[in-house]
């Protein structure tokens, strides 16, 4: 028999270990699946812990996938690493047992509403790397050992309410690479030792303008990987270090809004990665150096200074510059021929300077450019033909300058335009055809130009406005008009159109202002008015247009300008006309006859009807001859049968009102009997109960009362924390007003963040009444500063021979400015207040302004969307005329409102203080219109020399927002941008470190999206 042989032991060994291998590989199974088990148990935790919001209604245990496979969530080597939790409406703090995640390196739980002091019970996520806790509602201090955090490499704690110094002990996580801190309500330092942290890259501080004022170290510039440097409005003073040059890595730098001075040192042109540069609103003087060697520059930002000098030639060099802004500075000479050169040049805006010379020929020549703006200079010459030529343009805006020639035909083929503005120059020829029907053009200005031709037959279907006035256009109005269904305005004034007014221009149903005078218009009025529901302002003024007026125009619902002076009408005024509301009415100079309608014999409508010999009135006050017996006129009174049905109606309604008394008595007493528990809901981190809040309701503790109830100044807690707490309340259950005003109030003031609205705390419901907890203003009201010490009713504290000086009331302007343009721009939907007025801006212990009162406030479904209200709510002198007429509000009712207290602000007079007939809107337009000298105006406690240019410019500021057609006034973006530029202005005439004046930045919540400057529009303070 054959011997057997052993197996070799390499073979032994492989049979062996495979068993081993088995159980080893099993045992890891088990272990990795318990893992995710506890993990899945740790998220469910987490979703029950933050009451189940509906956007993680997808966290459910399942058997058939993996909880890796949930958006939030990443996992690596089936453990959990990261979650990203960024804007979920999660509402509720973060539990310790997040923590129990052991592999976390990641979360994210920006842009939701997490309240309380910053969660030091993420110290035990040991691994965490990436920690952000952006746009939500911390605040307190951040804690001084946040080093023990030391694995991080991220912190973004940017856009809470986070207060006090910046810990140095930051500056110990030595391993960070990025730090996000702007945006918060830090009242102290920031530590000089987190420029010594060398693995920085991006260092964003922006927008803290509670920071003790500081000077740049010189050592920041040893951060020799740092790419985003941005310290906006930050109180910096002092020069621009010249040692920027060694910042190797940099390429976003912005100091904007601080107070730095001196000349822009010639290094920062030398930083060879830099891709964007902002240096605006400082108080920089002096030329822009000549040395420029940063061909890696591929935006450069130096708006709203006042830097003076040439546009260095040298800017013609940098090749990857796509965007130039230096608009709103005192640059002179003339555009260098160099940077229309440039291949990647996509954005030129150089507006608001003092430049000459012609615009170099081969501006979009060299690249696709988007948008280019030199209005507001003193630019001659021709457009350049090409500037649509990369076939991208969506903006051009070459207003008041001193240009000349024919518009270039390739704008007819620029399909991408949007908005052109090219008002106020020499333009001369025919319009290209094209540029009508651009298929995204939506706004189109050509007035004061000598522009020739026909009006087309076709519009774009986007264009909303259309201005061309003083021109040499001709012809007639085709009736294919009616295709222009989206046209808002239409200003054709001053023109030579002939031919009838064609019964199709009134079927244009968004139509508000029709501007025809001064042109040859000639025949009858229509007498079908088909769709002018919207039109406010009908101006056929200086025409040859003969017949009756229609009785028609006396039925549209929202006019509000009415002129029909220097024709050749005749008949009787129709009594409908009667029945408008008009601020402005001009039938003179025609051959009307009969006596006036009695609604019109008022002293307001004294100059409306001179020239017309036939026409008579009743008394003899008007400038019209007075009628006699037999005068012509429309019958008026109420017919016997309708008086009978009124007074029939009322006695039905009355017994009905009677039936429905007794019915619920009975149950209201059932209800009485059932006495509620007073709930409380929290906005923010409370240090104190209902309790607290419900034993201060005192008598004594009342500072201030008004149509839904008293205001309340409560101290809640033994460390004197003081709150302000509204009480709606009319000792029986809420009607339904108080009710709505309630919920809109928490309902939007729970949802919105911003250093200049009212903070609310939290909401008390009772049955018979609401409570309102706000943060406590020390120095209350505006209109306690302007106007009620002056009547002799002091506030607490507050002597009665205390006034506000001027750059204090500019600060109230600006904060409660940056509030609107936030609820109008930045939330979404936007929000309307419709009561802004004095005494619903509140000032803090520093005279900081916020908008109080949301009581009345709406949302509306998109930007400029006007909403009708069913009810007309609001304060007399502060009503826009358009809301008053017709209960339609969008973002310009705000901004009229906003408008009147400018007015206030600058005369110290109050809203319905005009004259007997007028509001402080219409006094300060008659005192302009009257040419008295604005000086005259202003309000005797601010009038000084040394700031009367400033005070008369937001007085004019005050007139614009004023503007009885809504279209013609500024957004909240505009006017903010122009109390920006008069404060600048003011800062310069005082010298002195702004510091001492606030400029309240743009903060937000969830919704929030940052404003660049660059989206103002083209305006200057003493522009209007």
């Amino acid at each position: 028999m054959p011997r057997l042989t052993s197996s070799p032991p390499r073979i032994q060994f492989f049979f062996f270990c495979i068993p081993c291998l088995v159980f080893l590989c099993s045992l890891f199974h088990v272990a990795e699946s318990q893992i995710q088990d506890q993990e899945q148990q740790v998220l469910l935790k987490l979703r029950q812990s933050w009451q189940d919001p509906s956007s993680l209604a997808h966290w459910v245990a399942s058997n058939s996938s993996s909880h890796c496979a949930w958006p939030e969530i990443t996992c690596q080597d089936g453990s959990i690493t990261e979650l990203n939790l960024f804007n979920l409406s999660i509402s509720y703090a973060i539990p310790p047992f997040i923590c129990d995640l052991e592999n976390l390196t990641k979360l994210d739980v920006s842009c939701n509403n997490i309240p309380g002091e910053f969660p030091t019970a993420l110290y035990n996520c040991s691994k965490l790397v990436y920690l952000d806790l952006s746009q939500n509602y911390f605040e307190g201090p951040i804690p001084s050992d946040i080093d023990r955090m030391a694995n991080l490499q991220v912190l973004i704690l940017a856009a809470n309410s986070f207060s006090f110094n910046v810990p140095a002990s930051i500056a110990s996580l030595r391993r960070l690479r990025i730090l996000h801190l702007y945006q918060s309500e830090y009242n102290g330092t920031y530590p000089k030792e987190i420029f010594g942290l060398s693995d920085l890259e991006e260092l964003r501080l922006e927008y803290n303008d509670k920071f003790v004022p500081s000077q740049l170290p010189q050592n920041f510039t040893n951060l020799k990987k740092l790419r985003f440097f941005l310290m906006a409005q930050t109180n910096l003073f002092g020069g621009i270090p010249e040692t920027f040059g060694n910042m190797e890595a940099l390429e976003h730098l912005d100091l904007g809004m601080n107070l730095l001075t001196g000349e822009i040192p010639g290094s920062i042109f030398a930083l060879r990665n830099l891709s964007k540069l902002y240096v605006y609103n400082t108080n920089v003087s002096g030329s822009i150096p000549q040395v420029v060697s940063a061909m890696n520059l591929s935006v450069i930002d130096l708006s709203a200074n006042n830097l003076t000098g040439n546009i260095p030639e040298d800017f013609g060099k940098l090749e990857n510059l796509s965007s130039l802004n230096l608009e709103f500075n005192q640059l002179s000479g003339e555009i260098p021929e160099g940077i229309s050169h440039l291949p990647a040049l996509s954005d030129v805006r150089l507006s608001n300077n003092n430049l000459s010379g012609t615009i170099p020929p081969d501006f979009g020549k060299f690249s696709a450019l988007r948008r280019f703006e030199v209005a507001f200079n003193n630019l001659t010459g021709t457009l350049p033909e090409q500037l649509c030529h990369g076939g991208m343009l969506y903006g051009l805006a070459t207003l008041d300058n001193n240009l000349s020639g024919e518009l270039p035909e390739s704008l007819g083929n620029c399909s991408t335009l949007s908005i052109v503005r090219l008002n106020n120059n020499g333009f001369t020829g025919n319009v290209p055809g094209g540029l009508w029907t651009s298929p995204n053009l939506t706004t189109l200005i050509l007035s004061n130009n000598g522009l020739t031709g026909e009006l087309p037959e076709k519009l774009s279907r986007n264009l909303g406005r259309i201005e061309m006035s003083n021109n040499r256009f001709s012809g007639k109005i085709s009736s294919t008009v009616s295709s222009w269904r989206n046209l808002v305005m239409f200003d054709a004034s001053h023109n030579l159109l002939s031919g009838t007014v064609p019964t199709e221009l009134t079927e244009l149903p968004s139509l508000t202002s029709l501007l025809l005078g001064q042109n040859e218009l000639s025949g009858n009025l229509p007498t079908a008015i088909v769709s002018w529901n919207s039109l406010n302002t009908l101006n056929l003024s200086h025409n040859q247009l003969s017949g009756p007026i229609p009785s028609k125009i006396g039925l549209l619902p929202v006019l509000t300008q009415l002129d029909l002076s220097e024709n050749q009408l005749s008949g009787l005024i129709p009594p409908e006309i009667g029945q408008l509301k008009l601020t402005l009415l001009n039938l003179s100079s025609n051959r009307l006859s009969g006596q006036i309608p009695d609604e019109l014999e008022n002293p307001a409508y004294d100059a409306s009807f001179p020239g017309n010999p036939g026409l008579c009135a009743s008394n003899s006050f008007m400038r019209l001859n007075v009628c006699n017996s037999q005068s012509p006129r429309s019958s008026k009174g109420l017919p016997t049968n309708l008086a009978l049905i009124v007074i029939l109606a009322i006695t039905a309604a009355m017994f009905i009102l009677l039936a429905v008394v007794f019915t619920i008595r009975g149950s209201r007493k059932k209800r009485d009997r059932s006495d509620s528990t007073p709930k409380l809901t929290p906005f923010q981190s409370l240090n104190f109960t209902e309790s607290n809040v419900l034993s201060g309701l005192k008598e004594h503790n009342v500072i201030g009362s008004g149509g839904s109830g008293k205001v309340y100044r409560i101290i809640v807690n033994r460390s004197g924390e003081t709150v302000a707490v509204k009480r709606i309340s009319n000792n029986r259950k809420l009607d339904e007003k108080l009710e709505k005003q309630f919920l809109a109030e928490v309902e939007i003031l729970g949802n919105i963040r911003h250093l200049n609205i009212i903070k609310l705390l939290c909401c008390i419901s009772c049955e018979n009444s609401k409570l309102i907890v706000y943060e406590y203003m020390e120095n209350h009201s505006l209109d306690h500063w302007l106007h009620k010490t002056k009547r002799s009713s002091p506030v607490s504290g507050v002597a009665n021979n205390m006034f506000l000086v001027w750059p204090k009331r500019l600060q109230i302007a600006l904060g409660a400015a940056q509030g609107l343009c936030y609820m109008h721009n930045d939330c979404s939907p936007p929000i309307i207040h419709r009561d802004v007025k004095s005494s619903n801006i509140l000032l803090d212990s520093k005279f900081n302004a916020k908008i109080a009162d949301f009581g009345l406030a709406r949302m509306l479904a998109k930007h400029g969307e006007a909403v009708t209200m069913t009810t007309v709510a609001g304060s007399f002198g502060y009503l826009a005329p358009e809301y008053a007429h017709t209960a339609r509000v969008n973002e310009k009712i705000d901004v009229y409102s906003f408008g009147v207290v400018l007015l206030e602000l600058t005369t110290g007079r109050e809203a319905n203080d005009g004259t007997k007939d007028m509001c402080l809107a219409d006094w300060a337009r008659r005192h302009v219109q009257d040419g008295k000298p604005i000086s005259d105006a202003i309000d005797e406690e601010i009038k000084d020399n040394s700031y009367l240019d400033e005070i008369s410019n937001v007085f004019k500021l005050g007139i614009f927002c004023t503007a009885t057609l809504p279209s013609t006034r500024p957004t909240m973006k505009e006017v903010l941008q122009l109390l920006l530029k008069c404060s600048d202005q003011l800062y310069n005439v005082e010298k002195k470190s702004r510091h001492e004046f606030d400029v309240i930045p743009l903060l937000g919540n969830s919704k929030y999206k940052e404003m660049p400057r660059s989206d103002y529009h083209v305006l200057e303070c003493n522009t209007y």
